[in-house]
């Protein structure tokens, strides 16, 4: 099971009931953060969420609104008391931007490992969270993020009994290790069925609809997806300012064939964003607006 939580949808500048961008998930003890807007930790706060287990923070690129928010979240991180490493992935420069804001928050209780993405896209594993960066066209470099949590096949129990394995083996090729009984050596896959459907998160913001988009939200559970401008007359606006429109989400959506997708990272212009949902929705009917604090338990389907 994954737990996703978005945490910030503000684009740009903080409003009375949205803070900056920021979304974090929970998997297997370990707490993933991408983005961190100004009021991220206010925001964990106010949605019951400890800053302590983040173990990883991607960011999609370094203008104000999706970073200036880590010098207190680091501090917070600090003061509860964590000393294990913290992973830090982001596009070229990450250790130079992080430093520098490092400057009023100079001392911390762990370190920080740097991972800076090199060319169109990256892939990392890291406690169990399968991360995919990819290039996206913002006006300058970003990339959007892919959150995949695999699974295994199913365990055949008649395998491993007509291969007369004995039972205190059958966990350790159930997680993938390799077993020496009796002279022979028993590969995972001998028991094992064919990889059953996983679980898969995308998060995209400050882009210009593209094909490397679609191609890599393909499939997602969760599509969340930047929606700065609802109102049609802004759509000039939104090529020049390398931003999307609701309706440009909506059908990435439809064309990547995502099971849900919630706009997020609006404009601090917009008035009542939920009177064009309507339109949206003939688009891609399982689209909603993404809020402060909304979340969602995504877990596996059994087929």
């Amino acid at each position: 099971m994954l737990d996703v939580c978005l945490l910030g949808t503000a684009g740009m500048m903080p409003q009375p009931h949205r803070w900056l961008t920021a979304l974090m998930t929970r998997y297997n003890g370990s707490s993933l953060l991408i983005d961190c807007g100004e009021g991220t930790q206010i925001a964990m706060k106010e949605a019951g969420l400890s800053p302590n287990p983040i173990d990883i923070i991607c960011f999609t690129h370094y203008h104000a609104d999706h970073i200036s928010g880590l010098p207190g979240l680091l501090l917070s991180m600090g003061n509860s008391d964590r000393t294990e490493p913290v992973t830090m992935i982001g596009p070229k420069g990450l250790k130079t931007v992080v430093n520098a804001l490092r400057v009023i928050a100079p001392e911390l209780p762990f370190s920080i490992e740097y991972v800076e993405i090199e060319g169109d896209e990256a892939e990392y594993v890291i406690n169990g969270y399968h991360i995919t960066a990819y290039k996206v066209k913002h006006n300058i470099t970003c990339y959007g993020y892919t959150i995949d949590i695999p699974r295994a096949g199913k365990f055949s129990v008649d395998a491993a009994k007509s291969l007369g394995l004995p039972i205190q083996t059958w966990s350790l090729l159930q997680r993938g290790n390799d077993v020496e009984f009796e002279g022979r050596t028993y590969t995972p896959d001998m028991v094992m069925g064919p990889d059953r459907r996983g679980i898969r998160l995308a998060y995209c913001t400050d882009s210009r609809p593209c094909d490397a988009i679609v191609s890599h939200v393909k499939g997602a559970d969760l599509f969340i997806c930047e929606g700065m401008y609802a109102e049609k007359d802004k759509l000039p606006k939104a090529k020049k300012n390398k931003h999307m429109t609701f309706y440009e989400a909506a059908q990435m959506a439809r064309d990547a064939q995502v099971e849900e997708l919630w706009l997020t990272h609006f404009s601090p212009s917009l008035v009542g964003a939920k009177s064009y949902m309507g339109a949206v929705k003939k688009i891609f009917a399982n689209a909603y607006l993404g809020e402060d604090g909304k979340k969602i338990e995504l877990d596996f389907i059994e087929e």
